[in-house]
């Protein structure tokens, strides 16, 4: 950072909103206050990253939102500041077509930071961009080199061991719903968490990367079914925080379970969810970074 940074208690939603405001100056040809009856829509890559529009009908349901192709993953929740000439580091996930967007989201994150972040306006510059293999990490940008390497950022689910217990450590707030309302820790099950993961997961890959469903309807209920049999230890806390949302012109209060939560039983048939989830979060505001969390497996 060239300025003193003071970021919010957590700071998923500023850095999201800089990066929608920034991709939007970035990719918007006509202007227009709103993209709604943009005669672009279909093709502007800002409402296909940041604002997804809903398919007008689907076999699910019909939908007044959908998962958008990002996941934002910010310094560790209670990170405050980040003194001139030190270092953000956040992560990113990117999931289908978006990939094909990264010179693009490079670049907004260069405006973004240019332009000045949270209310002090405090500058920096995009020093490097890696990405994930394995366990390790490839830097593919820098401002010398000037353009993206070729890089491999296929996400593969490895042949998992058996495992009698999986724990995740939740590391951002997890916020599952019902009915557009947030469920306390004690309704916390395992069969909201894998059904919420496959929902997510389907509707990314299916939006997203024109994949075929992950599973027919008789299989998902067979997964929702099987959750159900699972045993579960929940070491949970709930945890509240704030932001100002633009759109809504108000201070919201969000919050949502961290801590530990681990489940027991036969877990072969959701692991690969459970390990996807790592990526992809789990539950409300997912492409802040709330609902992030590690597994592991004993």
């Amino acid at each position: 950072m060239q300025d003193d940074l003071r970021l919010p208690e957590y700071a998923g939603s500023l850095l999201r909103g800089q990066f929608g405001a920034a991709l939007r100056r970035t990719a918007c040809l006509t202007g227009a206050a709103t993209c709604k009856g943009c005669l672009l829509l279909a093709t502007c890559p800002y409402p296909e990253i940041f604002e997804t529009p809903p398919p007008l009908e689907h076999r699910l349901q019909r939908f007044s939102q959908v998962p958008n192709p990002y996941v934002i993953e910010p310094p560790r929740f209670g990170t405050r500041a980040v003194p001139a000439g030190e270092n953000l580091v956040f992560d990113m996930v990117l999931v289908g077509r978006a990939l094909g967007r990264l010179a693009l989201i490079v670049h907004a994150l260069q405006r973004a930071l240019g332009h000045g972040l949270g209310r002090g306006r405090a500058r920096g510059a995009l020093e490097s961009f890696a990405v994930q293999n394995g366990e390790g990490w490839t830097e593919i940008w820098d401002p010398a080199r000037g353009r993206i390497e070729e890089h491999d950022a296929q996400l593969v689910v490895p042949n998992l061991a058996a495992a009698h217990s999986a724990t995740l450590r939740i590391e951002t707030p997890l916020r599952l719903q019902h009915q557009g309302h947030p469920l306390p820790l004690a309704r916390l099950t395992p069969r909201v968490l894998v059904t919420n993961l496959l929902r997510r997961a389907t509707l990314l890959l299916e939006l997203h990367n024109g994949n075929p469903p992950l599973v027919d309807d008789a299989r998902a209920t067979a997964l929702a079914r099987h959750a159900e049999t699972l045993a579960g230890e929940r070491r949970l806390r709930w945890q509240d925080w704030s932001r100002y949302s633009s759109r809504q012109k108000q201070e919201m209060t969000l919050g949502g379970a961290i801590g530990e939560w681990t489940l027991r039983g036969d877990l072969a048939p959701v692991l690969p969810l459970l390990w996807l989830g790592q990526w992809l979060h789990a539950g409300k505001n997912a492409t802040m970074g709330m609902g992030g969390y590690t597994l592991s497996l004993d």
